[in-house]
């Protein structure tokens, strides 16, 4: 798509007309781009736009969107997958015992579960609460594993442990399921990590569907548009946590009051296999604390090309 599509639209474009750009990309693929891999496509482009306005000036992305509204971003730990609860305890406490006051867990049951299902996810939530305590957030990701119905089962079960929200619970075009479960219950609902307009989030703001908004960046139609959702988000005083890490991401939340807190997967786990972003790219920050820091010096995005496992990919062009 971008090597077809989008290259001829902006090779040898100004990259400072970076809303016309990227209007430009969306319209011309709008009747089959407008959700999905054309929107992947041309995020990467508006992405990698943006690296170059920062570059230009010699000053980090986050300058351009509106400069540092907060001396360090918090972070939560995302990492708790686990089904062994030893295992994930043990990695809450080291964690926490790292700064950490915030982490996310994952449920290992859905619908087939059945009732045995729901017993294990609960166990799962105090195992969790058992280590961090409830003066640390704990926020709950279901990742579309959920429907309607089990979801309201669930919910009443889960406001004992107080979560800062529950994340996907059904699946992301069922905006009604959303609608009527962020009515039903204390905990907020999140969503929109797959969701790819600024259209789409303005139906989410107005059903109101999430009480929290996370978009991703690499979906949206990149900086441009996420910048446009922070806004939007901002007037409907939902805040917004962008999915995952990776330095668009702490750009955008460092430059908005409206942008509390960041996802966070440690960088060490490229050594694993987990984390494709890591592989490609140097210069995102570690952790410390608890807290992310963006360098006021670091023009662009702060990154390099990372050619390390490049012997791991077959390298295109």
């Amino acid at each position: 798509i971008i090597d077809e599509y989008l290259t001829p639209l902006v090779l040898g474009q100004d990259p400072w007309d970076y809303e016309y750009l990227n209007q430009r990309m969306y319209r011309a693929t709008h009747a089959w781009g407008r959700k999905g891999v054309g929107m992947a496509a041309i995020s990467a482009v508006d992405i990698a736009i943006w690296d170059i306005l920062g570059k230009s000036v010699r000053q980090p992305v986050f300058k351009l969107l509106g400069g540092r509204t907060k001396e360090k971003i918090p972070c939560y730990y995302s990492k708790l997958y686990r089904t062994d609860l030893k295992q994930m305890q043990a990695e809450a406490a080291q964690f926490l015992g790292q700064g950490f006051k915030a982490f996310k867990m994952r449920f290992g049951y859905g619908p087939a579960h059945g009732q045995q299902g729901v017993v294990e996810n609960l166990k799962a939530v105090e195992a969790v609460r058992e280590i961090i305590g409830y003066e640390n957030d704990l926020m709950l990701e279901c990742y579309m594993g959920w429907n309607l119905e089990y979801a309201k089962r669930m919910l009443p079960k889960l406001e004992k442990y107080q979560p800062r929200w529950l994340e996907e619970p059904v699946i992301a075009d069922d905006i009604d399921g959303y609608a009527e479960l962020n009515q039903l219950t204390s905990i907020p609902i999140s969503g929109g990590e797959h969701e790819f307009s600024l259209y789409g989030f303005k139906q989410l703001l107005d059903r109101k569907a999430v009480s929290v908004v996370q978009y991703d960046t690499n979906r949206v139609g990149g900086i441009t548009m996420a910048h446009k959702i922070n806004a939007l988000c901002e007037a409907y005083s939902v805040p917004v946590i962008p999915h995952a890490g990776q330095m668009h991401n702490y750009h955008l939340t460092m430059s908005s009051l409206n942008c509390p807190i960041s996802e966070y997967f440690p960088i060490h786990d490229v050594e694993v296999g987990n984390e494709l972003f890591y592989y490609i790219f140097d210069g995102d920050p570690a952790a410390e604390n608890g807290f992310l820091q963006l360098d006021d010096h670091t023009p662009g995005l702060g990154l390099t090309l990372k050619t390390k496992y490049f012997d791991q990919f077959n390298i295109i062009g």
